[in-house]
C-alpha cells in the first residue's frame, strides 16, 4: 500500500523533471516487487507472479533507454496482466478472511488502488494503439497525451465516479473501459463494506 501511494502521489511532481521517467521506473519497480511479495502465500502463486513481473520490469527498463526497440505496448500488456493477477489474489484474501484485521483493511485499500492502476495501464495502452482515443477539454493546459499521470488521473476520477469532464473518452473501446471501471468502482465499495460487516458480525463471540 505504501509503494502504491508513493507512486500515485509522486507521479505528477516528478514526471516533468529531467530524471522523472527514471524515478517513475524505480517507483514502478518497487510496486511490482511489493506485489510479488504480497501474494507469496504459496510457492506456485509466487512463481506465477514472478513470471509475470520479471518480463514486465525488463520491458519497462528497456523502454526507458531504448524506446525504439521496446515499445510501450509490451510493458503495458505485461503490467496489465501482472496487476490483474495481484488484484485477484488480494480479493481472494479479503473474501476468505475470517476476521477483520489491519491486514485485511490494508489489503482492501491496496486492491482499490491496484484497480485504479490497472485501468490506468489499460487507458495508456489504448491511447498508444488508437490515436485520438481521448478528447481533452480546450481549457486544459499542459500535456494532452494519456501517457503517465494523465492516464492515472483519469482512471481514479472514473473509478471514484467523480468525472470532471476535462478528459473525455472518444473511442468506443475507451468508453467501454470507462463504463466498466465506474461500475466496478461502485460495486467494489458496496460489496467490500458488506463483506467486512459480515466478517465482523460472524467473528463476534456469542453472548448468552
Amino acid at each position: 500500500m505504501i509503494a502504491l501511494a508513493a507512486l500515485i502521489v509522486a507521479f505528477p511532481f516528478v514526471e516533468k523533471l529531467q530524471t522523472g521517467n527514471f524515478i517513475i521506473s524505480i517507483l514502478f519497480t518497487v510496486v511490482l516487487i511489493s506485489g510479488v511479495l504480497a501474494v507469496q502465500e504459496r510457492r506456485s502463486v509466487l512463481i506465477i507472479a514472478a513470471i509475470l513481473a520479471l518480463p514486465t520490469l525488463a520491458c519497462r527498463w528497456l523502454h526507458q533507454y531504448r524506446p525504439d526497440i521496446v515499445p510501450a505496448e509490451l510493458f503495458l500488456v505485461g503490467a496489465i496482466a501482472f496487476i490483474l493477477f495481484v488484484v485477484v489474489r488480494l480479493l481472494r484474501f479479503i473474501l476468505t478472511a475470517s476476521s477483520v484485521t489491519a491486514d485485511v483493511l490494508m489489503t482492501a485499500v491496496s486492491a482499490y488502488l491496484m484497480l485504479g492502476l490497472l485501468w490506468a495501464m489499460a487507458y495508456w495502452f489504448v491511447a498508444e494503439v488508437t490515436p485520438n482515443a481521448f478528447s481533452f477539454n480546450v481549457s486544459v493546459a499542459g500535456d494532452t497525451s494519456m501517457k503517465g499521470f494523465n492516464s492515472l488521473y483519469f482512471s481514479f476520477v472514473t473509478l471514484s465516479t467523480v468525472g470532471y469532464g476535462d478528459i473525455t473518452p472518444a473511442a468506443s473501446s475507451v468508453r467501454m473501459l470507462a463504463a466498466a471501471e465506474a461500475i466496478i468502482g461502485l460495486l467494489y465499495v458496496g460489496v467490500l463494506i458488506a463483506r467486512l460487516v459480515a466478517i465482523h458480525s460472524t467473528s463476534k463471540p456469542n453472548v448468552t
